[in-house]
């Protein structure tokens, strides 16, 4: 199950803790899913035609950096209480997965300062969210290579037990190239640079990769079927490196242009803008694909069972949220009404999942068995 990790035989076991340890040794990366969401939620609420909702959108934003806060402070006690236990969650070959998910809930906070920052403190903002922007592109590229290079070497992975889960931790890479595509229009002369550069990088350590292990999930589903209802929503994921992906390719070649004009890679700036419209629209379209499979995949199971709640849900979120800002930008540059008409409607239908799903979470919190933890040995 998505929210249960199993973890090695405890010296104490659960019942002789307090219930505050008890939760901080239960605590996970998937619960950075939550920031995921929220955080796309605060950046796309502004896009909507309704100016209240721009409010409504900070408001949520600085939810966000509480939930992140919190999040992040019980995972660094959690190190520091249970360091057997946290180091397990590496070697755990799902849970280690939701690692990609801490650079990327905090990339939506940096992308919110650049939002909502400039109005409330000015340029400072700005700044601030460059060099948090750097942190995350570090941190982002090292969870894309140390998560597989765990997996190459210490986790036992098996094509039919294979998910679109798999896609976390290198998708980071990606949605840091998109903070540096937002950042761009904010930025001037060695930063812009550094950042344009270092987005393409990004999006090139992120992509390419993305798409052959989409290629790889195509194969596992048509030859072992569906996954467990428990994991059922991570087929959405999928539509997460396309949407970011095109998102990516769509913010830095607008931006491409005014970062090198004046320089001797003026030029470039005008084909990499091109190539971002061209590479943008092609991504969304395998998007359009894997999305409707999604939602397909989504009621082949619902009629079958039903979907168990767990943290997965949360997979409904920010895939389709980055695919709605990709769908939003390509409006932007083509005019094609049909497309900011789609835009919205997506947008809509990510706040009324994203509704559902805090209100699970919340309930799940509550009750408690979002916290469970499983025990086992694991070989190390």
């Amino acid at each position: 199950m998505v929210g249960t990790v199993i973890l090695p035989k405890p010296v104490l076991p659960s019942s002789q803790l307090a219930w505050p340890l008890q939760l901080v040794r239960g605590f996970t990366p998937n619960w950075f899913t939550v920031t995921m969401g929220t955080g796309i939620v605060a950046l796309l609420l502004p896009k909507l035609p309704w100016p209240v909702l721009s409010r409504l959108g900070e408001g949520l934003w600085w939810l966000n950096l509480g939930l992140f806060t919190l999040f992040a402070l019980l995972s660094l006690v959690r190190l520091g209480l249970f360091p057997t236990e946290a180091r397990a969650t590496l070697h755990h070959p799902l849970q280690s997965m939701f690692l990609g998910a801490i650079p990327m809930g905090f990339a939506t906070l940096v992308n919110g300062l650049v939002v909502y920052g400039p109005e409330r403190w000015g340029a400072i903002s700005v700044g601030v969210a460059y060099w948090a922007w750097c942190l995350d592109a570090v941190v982002a590229a090292a969870v894309g290579l140390l998560v597989p290079y765990v997996m190459f070497t210490r986790h036992e992975h098996r094509l039919e037990r294979m998910t679109a889960v798999w896609l976390l931790p290198i998708v980071a890479g990606e949605v840091a190239a998109v903070s540096a595509g937002t950042l761009l229009p904010h930025l001037e002369g060695t930063q812009a640079q550094t950042a344009l550069w270092v987005g393409y990088v990004l999006w090139a350590l992120s992509v390419p990769l993305a798409l052959s292990i989409l290629a790889l999930l195509f194969l596992r589903l048509a030859l072992h079927r569906l996954p467990p209802p428990e994991l059922g929503v991570s087929g959405w994921l999928a539509l997460g490196p396309l949407g970011t992906g095109a998102l990516g390719l769509l913010l830095l070649g607008q931006a491409a242009p005014a970062v090198l004009s004046g320089t001797p890679l003026a030029p470039l700036g005008i084909v990499a803008k091109g190539i971002g419209l061209v590479g943008g629209l092609v991504l969304w379209g395998y998007g359009l694909w894997w999305w409707l499979i999604a939602m397909l995949k989504t009621r082949y199971l619902s009629r079958r069972g039903g979907l168990p709640f767990n943290l997965g849900w949360w997979g409904f979120t920010f895939p389709l949220g980055v695919y709605a800002a990709a769908t939003f930008a390509l409006a932007g540059l083509t005019a094609f009404a049909p497309l900011q008409v789609l835009a919205e409607l997506l947008t809509l239908l990510l706040v009324g999942l994203w509704a559902v799903v805090m209100v699970q979470t919340l309930r799940g919190v509550w009750v408690g068995h979002l916290f469970h933890v499983s025990y086992q040995a694991v070989d190390r």
